[in-house]
């Protein structure tokens, strides 16, 4: 252990001291003060509630001092916002939990920092540990939130339960949602106390409004909203029973296929992103134990070879963590229609030269290419604009030929510095290398670097002039004849070696094909994307099924006013609505019929087709008198689409789980251990064969 290892243990030691004399000073002073309290409490009990009181007033106290410090605020805010869906309504809490996990995320973080730099203590692998703590980071914060939502979820599954009874009891909405919240979990009981409020509000549709904009699931979304419809209207009685019980029944329906969803998904990939974080740790000591076993991987660990296989190594770690935290979100509705902060697209297109670079690589208007563009971009619900698309995708192209571009003269000027420096190596292939050879190795280095620089680094110096300045060096010293042979032929081949390390044509041509990925994954990405908003539109338009199926049985409702109540309930459909609503005076049919132009999905289309009929020729009960069977189809077909989505998803994430530890291994140990071997090989059969 070098004196850098010993300075850093002495120093991580030292605060763990300080910290434990600290702790237990404050602990006997609260000490003192718990015996004078507690002769007036029971012991037992009060050192509970004591502790538990301290330790939410120093979380408050955290969060405050926390939110001053410029770039942990920031940080702050971030997991405050993830939070709030859940904790919108209560301050104390919310703030409770975000120090809570800020802290818990922090500490964990800087202690595996630590950990792993005080294993390997250089630059390179500390920018790797901070980039990978970063994902971590999300990981951790997507964890966390998404067991508060499950919890939320199992929590309205008793709440629609305690409604439905509380409304058989009294057939008033607001008093079944006001004594349904009493006996409803933490989480559950916030949101139904919010939509109580709402509900009872001088303007509950403005109330409304504004519950929608913070709901964190669609399911109280339609919940609140069928709540309002029936206080607005009034239930109506069918042979199938009570409206809003029915409506209540599809949300319950909706709810445990959610929870079923994610306990299953939750199941089969468990466990995985340890395993694909897990070569991270592993890395180093690999390498250190293939080097003391066997000398001749020195060559392979040290060379460019070696330094591209540890990148693409870590590049497979990273993109399979991310992935898999892709496949395990349940984000499918977290889509919000929300104004955004001034992008760094929109930044770079106020300079003309960036308006012009977009419009020299971006297709021409009115051609083929472009309404395929504008096509996605709509689809996928992006905020991006056109020339903002294109903007990204050159700056893409630029940072991933930039990187490549540093990362290839990078790699040839630490070949170089390998071959000016390194230790000349032995014949030894297993074992350790004695301190006599590593000592030889580097004096044999040292005077093979003083020749090369004799000779001017020069790849054009032949054997004479080499070994006459290795006579010269060497007249003092008794050497062999085959010894002054093979330290000549070694310096010309380092001085071939150092003269080919340059920029080749090929790795121009890598670097321009990198940079074309880059270019093309922001597109990439939008495919992805629309894909994803694919389902969320599905589930959009089975809220949609749900308000109409309510709103057929009202007495003088009219198109108009369905479309209002759409409006309403709408995020990624809500522009198109907005569209057609202000139209719809104007010409209903025109309105409606481009708003069926505007939108592509089949599903949708459907339900606007019939509300073109119902503008002159049908009544909208008639018109939609196949909506429950409608409903129970699409309501089997997205179980069926769950189950192949999660077999799916299962498979994806074993692969990608273990791929970096197949990676790890084989390039990085077996593969090179084995072509090594066979070199090492070669070297002893040339040896025999000059016995």
């Amino acid at each position: 252990m070098n004196i850098k290892s010993v300075l850093i243990l002495v120093l991580i030691s030292s605060l763990i001291l300080f910290g434990v004399v600290f702790a237990v000073l404050a602990w006997n002073t609260s000490r003192q003060r718990q015996e004078i309290q507690s002769k007036f409490h029971g012991n037992t009990q009060f050192r509970i509630v004591h502790m538990r009181e301290r330790w939410k007033r120093f979380l408050q106290k955290s969060y405050v001092i926390m939110s001053k410090i410029p770039w942990l605020s920031g940080y702050l805010r971030r997991i405050r916002k993830r939070l709030s869906g859940v904790h919108a309504y209560d301050e104390f809490r919310l703030r409770h939990e975000t120090a809570k996990l800020t802290l818990t995320i922090l500490g964990l973080l800087t202690l595996s920092v630590l950990v792993l730099f005080l294993l390997n203590p250089s630059i390179s692998f500390l920018l790797l540990i901070l980039l990978s703590a970063i994902i971590i980071n999300s990981l951790l914060i997507d964890m966390y939130v998404n067991r508060l939502e499950r919890r939320l979820l199992v929590q309205m599954v008793d709440l629609f339960s305690e409604v439905r009874h509380r409304y058989q009891q009294h057939e008033m909405i607001d008093e079944a949602l006001y004594e349904a919240a009493e006996t409803a979990g933490y989480e559950a009981s916030l949101h139904t106390r919010k939509i109580y409020e709402a509900l009872n509000a001088k303007d509950p549709s403005q109330e409304l409004e504004k519950f929608y904009e913070t709901a964190p699931n669609r399911f109280l979304k339609a919940f609140a909203g069928i709540s309002y419809m029936i206080m607005e209207f009034g239930d109506k009685v069918k042979e199938q029973g009570s409206i809003y019980l029915q409506g209540l029944s599809g949300l319950t329906k909706e709810i445990h296929l959610e929870i079923l969803r994610r306990d299953k998904l939750d199941y089969l990939l468990k466990g995985l992103n340890v395993i694909s974080l897990a070569p991270v740790f592993f890395t180093k000591p690999i390498e250190r134990w293939a080097r003391s076993s066997f000398p001749a991987m020195d060559e392979f660990y040290t060379s460019k070879l070696g330094y591209v296989t540890k990148i693409v190594i870590y590049v497979v770690i990273i993109l399979s963590f991310v992935l898999l935290q892709r496949l395990q979100q349940d984000n499918e509705t977290a889509f919000r229609s929300e104004n955004r902060k001034k992008s760094w697209e929109q930044y770079l297109s106020s300079f003309r030269w960036g308006r012009q670079a977009a419009s020299f690589m971006a297709p021409r208007p009115a051609t083929p290419a472009y309404a395929k563009i504008i096509r996605l971009l709509k689809e996928s619900s992006t905020h991006l604009r056109y020339e903002w698309f294109y903007i990204r995708r050159i700056v893409f192209f630029v940072l991933a030929f930039a990187i490549t571009m540093t990362t290839i003269m990078i790699l040839h000027q630490t070949a170089r510095n390998h071959i000016l420096h390194d230790p000349v190596n032995g014949t030894t292939f297993f074992g350790q290398v004695s301190s006599d050879q590593r000592e030889a190795g580097t004096s044999l280095s040292k005077q093979d670097l003083e020749i090369m620089k004799d000779v001017g680094m020069s790849p054009a110096a032949s054997y004479e002039e080499i070994a006459t300045r290795l006579n010269d060096k060497q007249e003092h010293l008794p050497e062999s004849k085959d010894l002054r042979v093979a330290s000549t032929n070694r310096i010309l081949s380092k001085l071939k070696a150092y003269n080919e390390e340059y920029m080749k044509w090929w790795e121009l041509l890598a670097a321009i094909l990198i940079g074309w990925v880059g270019y093309q994954f922001p597109l990439w990405l939008l495919y992805f994307q629309r894909k994803i908003r694919y389902m969320d539109m599905r589930h959009e338009v089975y809220q949609f099924q749900t308000v109409i199926s309510m709103l057929r049985e009202m007495e003088r409702i009219s198109v108009e006013e369905i479309l209002e109540w759409m409006n309403r309930f709408a995020i990624i459909f809500k522009t198109p609505i907005q569209k057609c609503v202000l139209h719809f005076d104007h010409g209903a049919e025109a309105a409606l019929v481009q708003l069926k132009e505007d939108v592509t999905l089949t599903e949708f289309q459907r339900i606007v087709d019939k509300l073109l009929l119902c503008v002159d020729k049908i009544p909208i009960v008639q018109a939609f008198d196949d909506l429950e069977n409608e409903m129970s189809f699409y309501f089997e077909q997205r179980k069926q689409e769950y189950e192949k989505m999660i077999d799916t998803k299962a498979g994806l994430g074993k692969m990608l789980g273990f791929a970096p530890m197949y990676a790890l291994i084989f390039m990085y140990l077996v593969i090179p251990l084995i072509v090594m071997s066979f070199m090492q090989m070669n070297v002893y059969y040339e040896q025999i064969q000059k016995i």
